[in-house]
């Protein structure tokens, strides 16, 4: 069954959360205030001015007010997507209505907001009869003004086993005429409720990481022809664990993640980006080390790897515990097995050229060469090493550059600081590429 999609992104990097309003603040609103005012890698692709949880609910019916106040001031000047989420619950029909009540507000064309907005996230979501009452408030919200079905995107946040489960659903139901479930555009992990939900505990009261739920949301975001994005990464100052956190979600097929400071919002817009220059990785037992390029050359600089010459052609190499004697092919043999190359966009959009010059040419597949002189405790060995590329890897390498396209055709504030990492050429190319 074919679905109908309601919006052009085909990537979300970000998704940031600002309290629509703060108590005990002279200007409740002044968090989204702020937040709508960011820009350029700062901005988020989706801005989420939040009325559920980041608001006490004392101050929700204001809440909504400040967004309504705000994004009709700053709403057409914002770069990215406006989400706002509203409160819900599977199990509680008042909760429920109020979030109805506050989607009637924001909506109402009158109050000059609703033009600024893309769509709603709801939260506490449970069985897909569920999803579907939330987007049968949608479809009364757009025919109470008379909005075109579907305008509305609807985004939620799996935080219940019920809501996993549904993943599985969306296929089937999306595109019956008895609903609307076209308008899903984000489906977004939420592991502090989804670890409440599941009972999950730890030894130290941190959270699970959940990578079954992470892998989940994914592929039913592949399935149904969505976005998926994970949740928040509370401890704020860890920036690497953030990165890292990012990269496993990146091999799951998961771009986009719940930023919670404007810090980590340019984190999550640069990171899943091609690097701005290529690096050679070197496998020290679990840990991949980057090595230092000086003049041409790639300079290992640690304890887990040493390496001795005996002779002409006999050479000692220490990997942790394990010793080898080798000769100088054995070596690069060996070396070969340790290393990767992490290539840059420079590097991908050459290859993607190359390819697509050979296969105007009548070539299937091309052989790629990969070279670099490595340094090891001051010795210099040359490594090379080839790989073919057919249409299956030319479609993988376009994975990062469609990312790239996406990113520059909505995301025009970008343009300067995109230049300035890539350079002018290079942006050009990549925007070419493959079209």
């Amino acid at each position: 069954m074919s679905v109908e999609r309601h919006y052009d992104r085909e990537f979300v990097r970000t998704f940031f959360t600002s309290p629509t309003a703060v108590e005990g603040e002279d200007d409740s609103a002044k968090m989204i205030q702020s937040a709508a005012q960011l820009r350029g890698l700062k901005a988020p692709d989706v801005w989420v001015p939040d009325n559920e949880d980041a608001t006490a609910p004392s101050m929700r019916d204001e809440g909504v007010e400040n967004i309504i106040s705000v994004v009709a001031e700053h709403g057409a000047e914002f770069p990215g997507e406006i989400h706002p989420r509203m409160v819900w619950h599977r199990e509680r029909p008042t909760t429920r209505y109020q979030g109805f009540q506050h989607m009637l507000q924001i909506a109402n064309p009158d109050n000059g907001a609703v033009e600024h907005i893309d769509g709603f996230v709801i939260p506490e979501v449970g069985d897909i009869d569920d999803w579907k009452k939330a987007d049968e408030f949608f479809t009364i919200v757009e025919n109470e003004y008379g909005l075109e079905e579907g305008s509305l995107s609807m985004s939620v946040i799996v935080e219940s086993g019920e809501a996993e489960l549904a993943l599985g659903d969306l296929r089937a139901e999306m595109g019956k005429p008895s609903n609307n479930l076209e308008r899903l555009f984000l489906l977004v992990d939420g592991e502090v409720d989804y670890s409440k939900d599941m009972r999950g505990m730890t030894p130290t009261g941190e959270l699970p990481s959940w990578p079954e739920l992470r892998h989940n949301t994914s592929r039913g975001a592949s399935a149904a022809g969505l976005i998926a994005v994970d949740g928040p990464f509370d401890d704020i100052r860890d920036i690497e664990g953030y990165r890292e956190r990012m990269i496993d979600n990146r091999a799951k097929g998961m771009i986009g993640i719940w930023s919670l400071t404007p810090s980590q919002v340019v984190e999550a817009n640069t990171e899943p980006l091609p690097p701005q220059t290529g690096s050679w990785l070197l496998t020290a037992g679990d840990t991949d080390i980057e090595l230092e390029q000086t003049n041409g050359k790639h300079i290992y600089d640690g304890d887990s790897v040493s390496l001795s010459v005996e002779d002409d052609d006999t050479h000692h190499l220490v990997v942790g515990s394990d010793e080898h004697t080798l000769d100088r092919d054995e070596l690069r043999s060996e070396l070969l097995k340790m290393t990767a190359y992490v290539p840059s966009m420079d590097d991908i959009v050459d290859s993607m050229e190359e390819f697509e010059a050979a296969k105007e040419a009548g070539k299937g597949a091309i052989a790629m060469t990969q070279s670099a002189t490595l340094v090891i405790d001051g010795v210099e060995i040359d490594i090379e090493t080839d790989r073919m590329w057919d249409e299956a890897t030319y479609q993988a390498a376009m994975t990062p550059i469609a990312l790239f396209q996406d990113v520059y055709e909505h995301r025009t504030d970008q343009h300067d600081e995109l230049e300035d990492r890539y350079g002018a050429d290079v942006v050009n190319r990549a925007t070419q590429v493959g079209n």
